[in-house]
């Protein structure tokens, strides 16, 4: 299996549209070793998700999901999840600010401000239907994903720059950061 090169902020490619990927092409070779790709490349860097984009890729396709993860210590587990050409519904006006990282802005946070309960839907790695209503930490990881689809990073959103920084600066005591990111 591969692992792929993260792509940082400054990169123009994190920043285009992602084109969604064709529903009868989701069991083709090349869409199936895409997701592997993401998925190994997401573990081998203790990511809570991957976006395509970040690999080079501009297709609608999105992993994510942990039981422990070392970034996130203190997070809930979030299922293992593969959405394709997601769309998300929030469900509520109620907008919290948390800490985020991001595997393409490597060594700063910043508080992002995201809806506190969203639906999602999508695809599966096999083509079935994806139909979840998810809050907290879970309703975070999949914005924060889908961001990228739509070719915007974590720092586009944060509303207060004082919030905003080089982990081991904001959070010295922990290292590679928060306990609750």
């Amino acid at each position: 299996m591969t692992t792929h090169a993260i792509l940082k902020m400054g990169d123009p490619r994190l920043l285009e549209v992602s084109k969604p990927v064709l529903i009868n092409l989701i069991s083709s070779n090349e869409i199936q070793l895409l997701i592997d790709e993401l998925l190994e490349t997401m573990y081998s860097a203790n990511g809570a998700g991957l976006a395509a984009p970040q690999i080079g890729v501009d297709k609608q396709v999105v992993v994510f999901g942990f039981d422990r993860n070392p970034r996130y210590p203190d997070a809930e587990a979030v299922p293992e999840t593969i959405l394709i050409n997601p769309i998300i519904t929030p469900l509520s006006d109620t907008q919290e600010e948390d800490w985020e990282g991001c595997l393409s802005v490597p060594g700063i946070r910043a508080k992002v401000p995201r809806y506190t309960k969203i639906r999602y839907q999508g695809y599966d790695r096999n083509g079935g239907m994806i139909d979840r209503t998810v809050e907290g930490f879970h309703a975070r990881v999949v914005q924060h994903e889908c961001d990228h689809l739509i070719g915007k990073l974590y720092p586009m959103r944060v509303k207060d720059f004082s919030n905003f920084g080089f982990t081991e600066v904001l959070f010295p005591e922990f290292g590679d950061g928060p306990p609750a990111e």
